[in-house]
C-alpha cells in the first residue's frame, strides 16, 4: 500500500507541472517544487524529484518505472515520429525499431533519428562511432553476458571507443537548430556514483546544469536521470556513460581488486519537443 500511495502522489505532482513543457507555462514563470518520493526501507524503490534553480531533476534506481513516468508527465504528451515542429510535448527513442542492418555493428549513423526516423536529434562522439545492440554486447565481449539489462527490450546503445555522446537538437527532419525543455536517459549497470552524467548547454555553449545518474541498486541494474527546465533553453546535451567504453579487452570492475572500471550502456532517451531557436 505504501508503494501505491507514494507512486500516486508522485504522478499527481508531476501532472500538475506538465505546463513546464514549452507551450504551457511562460518562460518567466516558476513552477512549484515537487516533493521527492523515496522509500529508504526498499532499495528497489528509490525515486527522487527535486528542484535546482530553474530545473526539476528526476532520478531513480532499482524499479525506475515511477521516475520515468513522472518525467514523461513533466514533458507532456508523446509526439509522433514525424518531421516538423510540434507546439509542445515530448519525443522518445528506445532503439528497438532500428533495422537489423544497423544492429550489432559499430557504424550506427548519428543522424538516424533525424533522417530515417525524424525525432530532432544528431549524435556525435569523440570515439569511433555508435553501436546499437540486441544481445547485451556479448558479441563484443562474452564477459558481458547478463550485465546490461533493458528498460524497453531488447536493444541498448553505446558510443564506441568513448564514453561520450553529444546530442544536438534540431527541428525534426531538418537542419534548423532547436532547443528543448529537458532531456533524460535510462542507463544500464551504473556501478560508480560519479561515472555517469548528463550535462545541459544553452545556445551559446554555456553549461546550464550537470546531473549524475544514481548507482544501480538491484539485480536488474537500471538507473534514470533527467532534468526539465522552466523554459526551453537546452540546445545540446553531453552524456558520459560510465568511465570505460565497451571492448573486447574492457571489463566491468567496480568492487574487485585492481584498477576500477565502470562500463555503462544507455536505453530510452526522453526529451522535450525540439523547437526552432529564436
Amino acid at each position: 500500500m505504501l508503494r501505491i500511495r507514494r507512486f500516486s502522489l508522485l504522478l499527481c505532482a508531476a501532472a500538475a507541472l506538465t505546463a513546464c513543457s514549452d507551450g504551457g507555462m511562460a518562460p518567466t514563470e516558476s513552477s512549484r517544487p515537487i516533493i521527492g518520493a523515496t522509500d529508504a526501507s526498499d532499495p528497489s524503490l528509490q525515486t527522487t524529484i527535486k528542484r535546482k534553480n530553474d530545473a526539476q531533476i528526476v532520478s531513480a534506481t532499482g524499479d525506475i518505472a515511477a521516475g520515468v513516468a513522472a518525467y514523461r508527465e513533466l514533458l507532456g504528451t508523446l509526439n509522433p515520429n514525424l518531421p516538423g515542429e510540434q507546439p509542445g510535448g515530448r519525443r522518445e527513442i528506445n532503439w528497438d525499431g532500428v533495422p537489423a542492418a544497423l544492429t550489432n555493428v559499430d557504424n550506427f549513423p548519428g543522424n538516424f533519428f533525424n533522417v530515417n526516423s525524424p525525432r530532432g536529434v544528431l549524435f556525435t562522439t569523440d570515439g569511433t562511432g555508435f553501436r546499437n545492440s540486441d544481445n547485451g554486447f556479448v558479441d563484443v565481449n562474452a564477459a558481458y553476458a547478463g550485465e546490461f539489462n533493458t528498460f524497453s527490450p531488447p536493444k541498448l546503445f553505446v558510443a564506441v571507443g568513448s564514453t561520450i555522446t553529444d546530442i544536438q537538437f534540431v527541428v525534426a527532419g531538418s537542419n534548423t537548430p532547436a532547443t528543448v525543455t529537458g532531456f533524460g536517459s535510462v542507463f544500464a549497470d551504473v556501478g560508480r556514483a560519479r561515472s555517469t552524467t548528463i550535462e545541459y548547454f544553452d545556445v551559446n555553449g554555456h553549461r546550464l546544469l550537470k546531473v549524475k545518474a544514481p548507482r544501480r541498486s538491484d539485480e536488474k541494474g537500471l538507473s534514470f536521470v533527467g532534468a526539465v527546465f522552466d523554459s526551453r533553453i537546452v540546445a545540446r546535451v553531453r552524456i558520459t556513460s560510465g568511465d570505460t567504453p565497451i571492448g573486447a579487452e574492457s571489463f566491468d570492475n567496480v568492487k574487485g581488486g585492481g584498477p576500477k572500471s565502470d562500463i555503462v550502456a544507455m536505453d530510452d532517451f526522453i526529451y522535450g519537443e525540439p523547437r526552432a531557436t529564436h
